[in-house]
Formats: structure tokens, C-alpha cells, sequence
């Protein structure tokens, strides 16, 4: 039984669900999600009763998500240790990441932290947090 309070789902509203799929579709893969469900606008991953909807709905007002405006600004998620870390990031580039603070990567979040910050094409931002 999962207790009150912990998180259920979270639903990502994209521009391009193609493009989104890809980027997160083998991100969430890499860090052991499995696809969920699949209907024409949208797609989903599950990682024990947590799940992550894409969805590309007609409801939605713009094409890209600007993370510095009110809203979500990123998600993150363990990754392993900093090994795992540095293998995730070093692949991410192929599937439509790119690295943000490469100045102060990885401890970027402060010296107390190990973790990549990632943008992909849309704009959406994950953190990837090593285990200590």
C-alpha cells in the first residue's frame, strides 16, 4: 500500500509528443521506468505506482515550456551513484538533452550535491541527483 500523500502521477503537457517521447521516453527508460499506456495524444511511464504522462493536448496554449516563467520549473529524480550520473549525462546529448551550468556541473545545485541539470529541445528541465 503506498502511503498518503506520496506522489501518484505527474502529467507533462507538450508541443511535440513525438519529440518529447524521445527525449524522455530514453531518459525514463535509463533510470527504469517502463511504457504504461499509449493512446494518440499522449504516452506513459510507470516506475512502481508512480507514474509520468507526456501528453499532447489541444487544450493547451503554447508549444514550449518556459521553465522560468510560474510553473513547473524541473524534475528530479535519484539516478545511482555518480558514476551513473556521469554516464546518464554523457549520453543524454544523443537523445535530445543538453547540459545547463556546464560551468558548475556537477554541483551545480551547491557543494553538497552531485547531479546533472538537463534541458531538452521543449525546454523542460530535469535534475539527475546521485545517491551520497
Amino acid at each position: 500500500m503506498t502511503g498518503v500523500g506520496a506522489l501518484h502521477h505527474v502529467e507533462v503537457w507538450v508541443g511535440d509528443l513525438a519529440g518529447a517521447e524521445a527525449s524522455f521516453g530514453w531518459l525514463l527508460g535509463a533510470l527504469g521506468y517502463a511504457p504504461f499506456q499509449r493512446w494518440e495524444g499522449g504516452r506513459s511511464w510507470v516506475l512502481g505506482p508512480t507514474y509520468l504522462v507526456l501528453e499532447q493536448s489541444p487544450a493547451r496554449s503554447g508549444d514550449r515550456h518556459d521553465r522560468l516563467r510560474p510553473g513547473l520549473n524541473h524534475l528530479a529524480f535519484h539516478a545511482g551513484d555518480r558514476a551513473a550520473v556521469d554516464a546518464l549525462t554523457a549520453e543524454a546529448q544523443e537523445h535530445g538533452w543538453r547540459l545547463l551550468f556546464p560551468d558548475r556541473h556537477p554541483h551545480a545545485g551547491g557543494e553538497g550535491t552531485y547531479a546533472a541539470y538537463l534541458e531538452n529541445a521543449d525546454g523542460f528541465e530535469v535534475e539527475l541527483v546521485a545517491s551520497t
